[in-house]
């Protein structure tokens, strides 16, 4: 079965006590590969806890130096990378607010140039994949880096959610697409925002084949500094971590491979049968462009849409998916049939 790359320790080190004895714990637990806590914290309000700066780095490498693990800490400029190098910390990770940055990215970039660093480097907040590409491929270029592996911390997202940040990971399929040979981890703690779900989140990334998780562990998690909610005591992470179900990523049984071929036929029959279909129901969204055109009105009809949704939505629960779903592929089909119809009425 495959062996995970599991990464923990506080969001925040507070104390040299709280940062070596959690540190300590984790290392007993023998699932642990890298110790992590924060040194520097981009918080968005000056009243809230930022850090306690370089003195963290001390701990942490009094508690690498205890448990034999490698240490990895946040850095989101130049000063805090140079100052990771000189306490010898073996991972430094870029966060979602740096990442959007080029210019922070380029000068930590430089520093790390020809040191054979390890490089983390999360989403960025928003879900735009373009910035995620340009700080990967930042990193990338700068000689003497040896690895880099990305960290999918969850998106932010407007309105209600069950998750602190939305993980949407139809968009880590992708970026593995463009980079398939650099090690995905998945950031459960910051999908999350909370401990209940943490199981569920970690599974489906155990599911998805990710490369590790990063949790965030520490001994007094409800009187934690920063981000209290979301963080597990070493022991509870034990058994989280004993818990987990992670999978080959193959099998070369022809038994296996028979009855798999057998059903993604049938699937990508039915994707031919729905595409077609779609393509159908476009051309009829045509068609009624240009008779909204000819009778002068208005591309949206609320009354007509929401009878469209209201009348789906009353099957979701005989079709068996989740209105959730059944929003999000309505809103797709509603937006291209718009475009469509705007199309043909602003035709010049």
């Amino acid at each position: 079965m495959k062996r995970p790359i599991i990464i923990s320790g506080p969001c925040s080190a507070e104390t040299e006590e709280q940062t070596v004895i959690t540190c300590t714990k984790l290392a007993e637990t023998q699932k642990v590969d890298i110790l992590r806590a924060g040194i520097w914290k981009p918080r968005t309000s000056p009243e809230s806890f930022e850090g306690v700066g370089e003195l963290g780095l001390i701990w942490l490498k009094n508690a690498k130096r205890i448990t034999g693990l490698p240490v990895a800490v946040e850095v989101a400029n130049a000063e805090h990378a140079h100052k990771a190098l000189l306490h010898d910390v073996d991972y430094v990770w870029i966060g979602a607010r740096t990442t959007v940055n080029p210019f922070n990215v380029k000068e930590i970039a430089g520093v790390l140039k020809g040191t054979k660093a390890k490089v983390l480097i999360k989403n960025p907040i928003n879900p735009d994949l373009s910035l995620w590409v340009g700080a990967i491929e930042r990193i990338a270029h700068t000689r003497g880096i040896e690895n880099i592996w990305l960290v999918h911390r969850g998106f932010s997202a407007y309105g209600y959610s069950e998750y602190r940040n939305v993980p949407l990971w139809h968009l880590v399929f992708d970026i593995r697409c463009q980079f398939p040979e650099i090690k995905i981890i998945c950031d459960p703690s910051h999908i999350c925002g909370n401990r209940k779900n943490l199981h569920k989140v970690s599974q489906i990334a155990a599911d998805l084949n990710y490369d590790g998780l990063m949790i965030e562990s520490h001994i007094y998690p409800d009187a934690a500094w920063s981000d209290a909610s979301q963080q597990i005591t070493p022991d509870e992470l034990n058994v989280l971590l004993s818990s987990l179900k992670w999978r080959n990523a193959n099998n070369s049984s022809s038994i296996f491979s028979y009855s798999l071929n057998n059903i993604r036929s049938e699937i990508d029959q039915i994707d031919s049968d729905l595409f077609e279909l779609l393509s159908r129901r476009m051309k009829l969204a045509e068609e009624i462009g240009r008779i909204k055109l000819t009778g002068n009105v208005s591309i949206y009809q609320e009354q007509r849409w929401n009878n469209v949704v209201e009348r789906i939505i009353a099957r979701a629960k005989r079709l068996n998916i989740s209105e959730t779903f059944i929003h999000a592929i309505l809103d797709a089909i509603h937006s291209e049939s718009i475009s469509r119809q705007n199309e043909i009425m602003n035709r010049t």
